[in-house]
């Protein structure tokens, strides 16, 4: 990681929210490699959990934390915030606590940070509400099935042509037009399909026709995110993320080609998020792309010899 230089103006931090109303689409796991990303690449990054029941993403920072001591290594982790739940039989008071707490967080790392990476509940919440309308990015990822698809529009079951919108998309497009309101900012949303397989399908094209459809009507950018690989369930009781220098200290075992292609995923992942970077991340990003088509470049036979 390079060292931050004492001349860098303090600015408003830009906001990374990962939100899909559906629990298990993947959202704390991509939070993780996306805050270890952006550190990587120099820049000054804060997480904050607003998933007050599960809070899997603290869990993942916890574990990485005591990893790197049990086994003395050097894993980085950004400044964490993990808002409290309220826990009287008062709502409203609840509500205000968490609140509180949200902004508390806000403050803390607004102005000395470069991003913020909010990962929120897999439930319609307050919180949740609130996070969405300050984003400057907001990452939904998605399930390659129409069980998950369902958050975001209604097909129809014969011709499955998509039909409307859904509860979550009408949230998204509320938490928009209020941000627009409230200073003009306009926030980008990606979908991110997650959990890909390697088999073609019927069902995956239709699935694909339809995000393309409902992309256009609301206005949200598609990617590919990752695959269907065990390595990303063998990542969270160690902290781990593909993007860390991965050996036998730290993995257990050599890594392999899969973990290399979750490198390589993660890296395409970051690029298509299109991030302002400044521009020595930009260095170091186009460095690390280098190095990855590199690594995929069979040997020429004047290489072995030399």
């Amino acid at each position: 990681m390079l060292m931050q230089t004492s001349d860098r103006q303090p600015a408003s931090a830009h906001v990374v929210v990962l939100g899909n109303e559906k629990g298990g689409a993947g959202k704390s796991t991509i939070a993780m490699h996306l805050a270890v990303a952006l550190i990587n690449l120099g820049q000054r990054v804060a997480t904050i959990d607003l998933d007050l029941r599960q809070k899997t993403l603290t869990h993942y920072i916890d574990n990485r934390r005591q990893w790197a001591k049990q086994c003395g290594c050097r894993l980085i982790a950004p400044s964490h915030f993990c808002v409290v739940r309220g826990t009287t039989e008062n709502q409203e008071s609840n509500e205000t606590f968490e609140f509180t707490g949200f902004v508390d967080a806000l403050t803390a790392v607004e102005q000395d940070h470069d991003f913020i990476v909010v990962d929120t509940a897999g439930s319609d919440h307050h919180l949740t509400r609130l996070a969405h309308s300050m984003a400057n990015i907001l990452v939904t990822p998605l399930n390659d099935s129409f069980v998950d698809f369902d958050v975001l529009g209604t097909i129809d079951p014969t011709s499955y042509a998509v039909t409307g919108e859904s509860h979550y998309a009408r949230l998204v497009r509320e938490s928009r037009q209020q941000r627009r309101m409230v200073d003009g900012v306009r926030m980008d949303w990606v979908v991110v399909r997650n959990r890909l397989t390697t088999v073609d399908s019927r069902n995956k094209l239709r699935i694909v026709g339809g995000l393309n459809e409902l992309a256009a009507r609301l206005g949200f950018r598609t990617t590919d995110a990752l695959a269907e690989r065990v390595v990303y369930r063998e990542f969270f009781p160690r902290g781990l993320t593909a993007l860390d220098d991965l050996d036998e200290k730290t993995l257990g075992t050599r890594p392999s080609l899969s973990h290399l292609a979750a490198r390589r995923e993660l890296v395409t992942l970051l690029d298509a998020l299109k991030l302002p970077l400044d521009e020595r991340a930009r260095q170091r990003a186009a460095a690390q792309a280098e190095w990855m088509a590199a690594r995929d470049t069979p040997l020429e036979l004047h290489d072995v010899v030399a």
